[in-house]
């Protein structure tokens, strides 16, 4: 029986580890960095590689005072340790993202149980706001996985070793994406009132980890610095109109429905009045309520900035389930609905380069009908499991489906971008002749610079 259980166990971890593996590092290269700025972000790590200069960020030799420095860093470290250009950047980023995952496994584990823990963790590993940050070198999947560490080691943590832990990842956060990270912990000060000494520690390490680095830019760069990362970059964002990134308060809503996919659905399970009676849960509530609310009242909104709440909402999720113990219609209902979903993952990724090319809005999207059979099975499936009040059967079924689907993204849909939005084939099929480049198409600037390696000057 003893064999049994370790055989079955082994099982699973194999082929959780195989489906992790082609979720988040299958084909992170297939489609060259895109958007203005993935490019921009990667040649400021290069460029920090070489020189040797980790404290100031530069872009063709010019200070860029727009983001902390982790992402570089993360950046500069692979091209130290001999990745390539597509590589080097994204790499970092989908194992910080693969590290998050077994920290929130194990963390929930140990307060809520393996179950709640497997169910949590699979719904945030096959999210689509989390798979999707996770293919990007960008620094929202940094700033989110360091701070949700925080916020789930400092929820029932009790321990000196533990608050210092909680301190390291605070600072971490902070090199990540800024003061953000101080905004987003205001509830845990709440629930944490009692427990000033752990604030205290925690506040302290994060000062040590985070400090350095921002009185050396105040040294070296005074007041254009304060006046760019602090005035512009941070509170600019609540009502600056030059940013070009306004969206209505409701924008996030739409928004986090579509980073949950295709588990948003299960939203419904934090109406239940069972949801609020532990304190634990009363804190990942808070959490994901204050995220909203905070990035709402921002004039400029962007749809990564919300992802530091998916973790919260998952392990809400998860938790939830787990607290099923008989057969309802509500769970029956909620995992069908999650799985039926999943018909318009096609069209969803054969919109991607249409979508990112002429902006939603603009696309059209075609529901492919020889999809619907093998849709409509998993979702009898999932259906037939939560009669059986086997929620975990489910969820991994679904789970695989995603995984599959990625792996159909990446190597179907990733080729298509990158000759569509990508300057990598255009800098390698025309290197010699391209001269200089028009600023106004922001993408194709900063990748054809990034690609060529040099600065082109503008066409105009």
């Amino acid at each position: 029986m003893l064999s049994q259980t370790f055989t079955k166990r082994g099982a699973l971890v194999l082929v959780c580890g195989v489906a992790l593996y082609f979720s988040y590092l299958f084909g992170l290269t297939r489609m060259g960095l895109v958007l203005p700025d993935e490019p921009r972000y990667a040649a400021i790590g290069r460029e920090m590689a070489r020189t040797g200069d980790w404290v100031t960020p530069r872009l063709w030799g010019n200070p860029w005072f727009e983001k902390p420095p982790l992402l570089y860093w993360t950046t500069a470290l692979g091209f130290k340790a001999g990745l390539d250009q597509d590589l080097a950047p994204r790499l970092p980023v989908a194992l910080a993202s693969l590290a998050f995952l077994i920290f929130f496994f194990a963390v929930l584990r140990k307060e809520f149980g393996q179950r709640a823990a497997f169910f949590s963790t699979a719904i945030l590993a096959s999210s689509a706001g989390w798979l999707a940050y996770s293919h990007v070198a960008v620094p929202d999947l940094l700033v989110s996985a360091t701070f949700s560490a925080v916020m789930l080691l400092m929820m029932r943590g009790r321990s000196t070793a533990v608050t210092i832990l909680a301190g390291l990842l605070f600072g971490a956060s902070i090199l990540a994406k800024g003061l953000v990270p101080l905004a987003l912990f205001l509830p845990a000060m709440w629930f944490l009132r009692r427990r000033v000494r752990d604030l205290v520690v925690l506040f302290v390490v994060a000062a040590v980890v985070a400090l350095p680095w921002y009185v050396l830019m105040l040294v070296r760069h005074g007041a254009p610095f304060i006046d760019e990362f602090f005035w512009k970059q941070h509170f600019g964002r609540f009502a600056s109109h030059a940013l070009m990134h306004e969206r209505p308060f409701w924008f996030y809503l739409p928004v986090l429905a579509a980073g949950l996919f295709p588990w948003s659905p299960l939203l419904v399970l934090l109406c239940r009045k069972d949801t609020y009676r532990d304190e634990r849960t009363r804190f990942l509530i808070a959490w994901s309520i204050w995220g909203m609310v905070f990035f709402s009242i921002f004039l400029n909104k962007l749809p990564g900035y919300i992802l530091p709440v998916l973790p919260a909402i998952a392990a809400l999720f998860g938790i939830a389930l787990d607290a099923v113990t008989r057969r309802s219609i509500m769970l029956i209902s909620l995992l069908s609905a999650c799985a039926a979903l999943l018909w318009f993952v096609p069209a969803i990724q054969d919109l991607l380069p249409q979508a990112l090319l002429s902006g939603v809005s603009r696309s059209h999207i075609s529901v492919p009908f020889s999809w619907i059979v093998p849709a409509l099975l998993v979702t009898l499936t999932c259906a037939f499991f939560a009669w059986l009040c086997r929620p975990g059967r489910a969820i991994a079924l679904i789970g695989l489906v995603i995984t599959a689907s990625v792996v159909r993204l990446v190597w179907l849909v990733y080729p298509v971008l990158d000759s569509a939005i990508s300057a990598r084939s255009l800098a390698k099929s025309n290197a010699e002749s391209i001269s200089c480049v028009s600023e106004s198409n922001r993408s194709l600037h900063y990748g054809l610079n990034y690609y060529l390696d040099r600065d082109l000057p503008d066409c105009k």
